[in-house]
């Protein structure tokens, strides 16, 4: 990049858009906007308004995404087609799409390659890692999902590429640390002396056990609560209640929080048992550091110190702006695109 060009990397998510500026050698901005794709392609219209509106001219635009999953489309290569169209209508026929080991390519050529381009933030994210860091564990922990993808000899290790092979293989694990109904992290919970089973429905998610357990920034839990009430400690409560057949009445502040620590428990050892997989393949020595990312990074760091392993932040494989480190590191790959990035 030369002169004053201004480069914006997407990530186009079922849930959330993100973007990240890249000006003159440094990262100088970065966006994270709700949009529920799954509900219409105006959310996505309404969030690009926002995020366009802060960022000013850009002339370069980098895009990935996993929002051709959103169910609103007949199938995912559909939905890679789609997107790509209207994103190129909205920020220009220059748009280049991320599609893993091919690099970067038109918009018109990605929608021809939805096997590439479909999920593949994980990829930009973990080839960014690469040509910073010689060997590393990288672990994106966001609102839905988590990423675990090793790094060897700077160059990406993935045993699986689609959303398929990935989960088959312990790379991609579907564990949130905001969005996950609670009814896929654990079966019972311990409450008051006894093993309380859960109940299999959308009561709560995973934004409610942070919030008890005290690990939740608000700023990352922008979404509606399962119940549609408001983001509180009593409400949250409450919808946790729900999931045991109770009420918040029928326990203590402290039982509650109790359900919350066993539930962010629950989930770090899923994601434990992931990782452990993808470690038993062997392709990284025993004191290779996890690059984290993600708004689950609070748990991550509780992961490494188990494995007795090095951290290292993803925000500090770029250049930020003082103030941007935190959003850096939730938006791992709008910020990988942003700052690199290869055309094919």
């Amino acid at each position: 990049m030369t002169g004053m060009e201004r480069r914006l990397g997407w990530d186009v998510g079922g849930a959330h858009l993100k973007a990240a500026l890249f000006e003159n050698g440094r990262l100088v901005g970065v966006w994270q906007e709700p949009s529920p794709l799954w509900r219409g392609l105006e959310h996505l219209d309404s969030a690009l308004d926002r995020i366009l509106a802060a960022t000013g001219a850009v002339q370069r635009h980098h895009l990935t995404m996993t929002g051709e999953l959103a169910d609103i489309f007949q199938d995912r290569a559909s939905g890679v087609r789609l997107l790509c169209q209207r994103l190129a209508a909205r920020l220009g026929e220059e748009l280049l799409v991320h599609a893993g080991p091919r690099g970067l390519l038109s918009a018109a050529d990605a929608a021809r390659h939805p096997g590439l381009v479909g999920s593949a933030n994980w990829h930009a994210s973990a080839a960014f890692v690469a040509h910073t860091v010689e060997t590393a564990l990288f672990l994106d922990m966001g609102s839905t999902t988590t990423d675990i993808v090793p790094i060897a000899g700077r160059a990406v290790r993935n045993a699986g590429y689609t959303d398929s092979e990935r989960l088959a293989c312990g790379e991609l694990v579907y564990q949130g640390f905001t969005r996950t109904s609670l009814m896929a992290v654990a079966r019972a919970v311990p409450f008051q002396g006894r093993m309380a089973p859960l109940m299999a429905e959308h009561f709560a998610t995973m934004a409610d056990a942070a919030r008890l357990a005290g690990h939740l920034d608000e700023e990352d839990d922008q979404m509606p609560t399962a119940d549609g009430r408001d983001k509180t400690p009593a409400h949250s409560r409450a919808r946790l209640a729900r999931m045991l057949g109770a009420d918040a009445a029928d326990g203590s502040d402290e039982d509650w929080r109790g359900v919350a620590q066993a539930l962010t428990e629950a989930q770090l050892r899923l994601v434990h048992d992931a990782l452990s997989l993808v470690l038993s393949r062997g392709d990284l020595a025993p004191d290779a550091p996890l690059v984290i990312a993600g708004t689950g990074r609070p748990l991550l760091r509780r992961l490494a110190q188990r494995l007795d392993r090095g951290v290292i932040e993803f925000a500090d494989l770029a250049d930020c702006r003082p103030g941007l480190r935190e959003a850096a590191s939730r938006a791992a790959p709008a910020v990988a695109l942003a700052c690199g990035g290869r055309q094919a």
